[in-house]
């Protein structure tokens, strides 16, 4: 007999690894998108100039991979998109601890963000290019001013969502109030402001998208355009993949960086209960 048993100890039983249909569901939704792809392009309800097949687009990808035009325009975008973020970031980080630090600075600013988010700014990039001209940064200064409002937000509604007695213990306790704010309301809204900065990158990634296709130039966008003005079809979609690509690694990326810095919060947490 078990000597475990015998003291009436139960040992756990092991769980099954079992895989649920739900899972799968992400996986099976891009191929499910190309195969239907396929099938429309190769029906007779567009042409081969409409839709191409995903051989045709495949075919040119690598073309661009073996020139090395894919990695130049590639590298042009990133720049630009990851410039933007980086100052966005910082710029709406920054401006939302100051709106919730001092009032007259939230009276100022609240106005402008609430009245200037809805507000398509991509419309701002003639106004831009007369100020900054046709390369980079009137491009970057475009993807500024798109991104910074939903880091600028996110931080402000994360600062105002910390629990009030949270601050009101550290500064019972003796800390200062700088001391609490980076201490305490600040890893509190850690959470909010990262939702934030995930929504500015894909911002960030279309925007520069968009003003490529708008200038022109070198980049994904550009290359875009360009091969809309010469009809090649398939460069076209092949720079839609290319961005589909780039845009997803992103949001992976921003992902794994969230997941790290909230390691203790409660939404890292995946077990379930039996």
């Amino acid at each position: 007999m078990n000597k475990v048993a015998a003291f009436g100890i139960r040992t756990p039983k092991r769980r099954r690894c079992r895989i649920r249909p739900q899972a799968l569901i992400p996986y099976l939704m891009i191929p499910l998108l190309l195969a239907i792809w396929e099938a429309v392009a190769h029906s007779p309800l567009v042409t081969p100039f409409m839709l191409p097949s995903i051989e045709a687009v495949s075919e040119r990808i690598a073309a661009d991979i073996r020139s090395g035009d894919v990695f130049i325009n590639l590298a042009a975008t990133l720049y630009r998109t990851m410039v933007g973020f980086a100052v966005s970031a910082a710029i709406g980080i920054a401006l939302g601890l100051l709106m919730m630090r001092i009032r007259a600075v939230y009276w100022f600013f609240d106005p402008i963000i609430s009245v200037g988010f809805p507000v398509p700014k991509v419309a701002l990039l003639p106004v831009f290019i007369l100020w900054f001209g046709l390369y980079d940064l009137s491009k970057i200064m475009l993807i500024v001013a798109n991104a910074v409002f939903p880091v600028v937000m996110a931080t402000v509604l994360g600062l105002r969502s910390v629990e009030r007695h949270l601050m009101w213990s550290a500064r019972s306790l003796g800390a200062s109030d700088r001391r609490a704010g980076w201490e305490i309301a600040i890893p509190a809204a850690l959470p909010q402001i990262l939702t934030g900065l995930q929504v500015a990158l894909p911002i960030s990634l279309i925007v520069a998208v968009v003003s490529e296709i708008v200038m022109s130039g070198n980049g994904l966008g550009g290359a875009m355009i360009d091969a809309a003005r010469n009809l090649d079809s398939p460069s076209v979609f092949a720079g839609i993949v290319e961005i589909a690509v780039v845009g997803l690694c992103l949001v992976k990326i921003m992902e794994t960086i969230r997941r790290r810095l909230l390691v203790w919060h409660s939404e890292t947490n995946t077990s379930v209960l039996p």
